[in-house]
């Protein structure tokens, strides 16, 4: 992979896509039978963890989400879907609607040791750190891959927006191998370190005598195809942890990837709308979100609601 230029569709930089590129519009009749899934739910509930597409009439959501798999699995690997009516289906709907639809990319895995398989992203008034997830704040988050310290890392991840902050909280994603790309061309030497080992921070999601990291590349050739784990704090930690500090070359990777991936026109950003969905290969595209300021109420907070998708391996945590 070191002497890979990636050009492939996957392999791109922000500035060279179109403005609706990655931007799905649920169609009018997608919209009619999510609607009617939530009313059904509303009048007989089942836990969410136990609905299938199967058990609902849903031929032009499942034909909708076959061109989005196709973007995500061969494509540019991020989907916007614009957007579950709310104002319809409410909260409780909106969540339904969301483990169904991504139900149809892959089987939702847990996200955590406890085995929760629907997560609330949203301000907990706690700092980042061991054992304080940096989704559980409002901090700026760097670019990472979900979940990039585990023994089995998800396919895919899924953000259900049902309320935004009151300001900042924008979201950015970028291609992993545009900047894989924009390595190998100015720093070739860097990008071999990438392909070695780091000790990853698995913030205390483990059982209580595990040991507390992993050892993990961040970049890993898959076939002709390269799978990314990143996460720099999980890294810093990970190896602080692990009595092992990190060295020099490892230190200079890690900040050549991050200036590769925040350069002039490599991202797309946008901000988060109440009813959209993202969904991301979480093995090609990064994401990160700005710092948030949330709104002083809490029926108002921020609130995103996030799944995991990933269909080898056993649904358990740590596959």
């Amino acid at each position: 992979m070191l002497d890979v230029e990636f050009q492939d569709a996957a392999a791109w930089r922000g500035a060279d896509l179109g403005a609706n590129t990655g931007r799905f519009q649920l169609p009018a009749a997608a919209l009619d039978e999510i609607i009617a899934m939530a009313r059904k739910l509303a009048a007989s509930p089942v836990p969410l963890h136990a609905l299938k597409p199967a058990h609902f009439d849903l031929p032009a959501t499942t034909a909708f989400m076959a061109e989005v798999n196709e973007t995500l699995t061969s494509g540019i690997g991020f989907a916007l879907i614009d957007r579950l009516p709310l104002e319809d289906i409410g909260e409780a709907g909106a969540r339904a609607a969301h483990w169904l639809i991504c139900s149809m990319v892959e089987r939702p895995v847990a996200q955590n040791f406890r085995g929760d398989l629907i997560y609330d992203v949203t301000d907990t008034g706690r700092p980042p750190g061991n054992g304080v997830r940096p989704d559980k704040t409002n901090a700026e988050q760097n670019f990472h891959t979900d979940n990039s310290y585990n023994l089995c890392p998800p396919n895919y991840v899924a953000l259900l927006c049902i309320r935004g902050a009151m300001s900042g909280g924008m979201s950015h994603i970028v291609s992993f191998k545009a900047a894989h790309n924009a390595l190998r061309e100015a720093q070739p030497e860097l990008l071999r370190r990438l392909y070695e080992p780091f000790y990853f921070d698995r913030q205390r999601e483990h059982a209580p005598d595990d040991v507390m990291t992993t050892h993990h590349a961040l970049f890993e050739a898959d076939g002709d195809d390269v799978l990314a784990r990143l996460s720099k704090f999980q890294v810093i930690n990970g190896q602080e942890l692990a009595n092992e500090p990190l060295d020099d070359a490892g230190a200079a990777a890690l900040d050549a990837l991050e200036e590769a991936m925040n350069a002039p026109g490599m991202d797309v950003s946008f901000q988060f709308q109440p009813g959209q969905i993202q969904i991301l290969n979480n093995r090609k595209i990064g994401h990160r979100r700005t710092g948030f300021e949330d709104w002083p109420d809490a029926q108002n907070k921020r609130l995103l609601v996030r799944l995991w998708m990933r269909d080898q391996g056993r649904r358990f945590y740590n596959g």
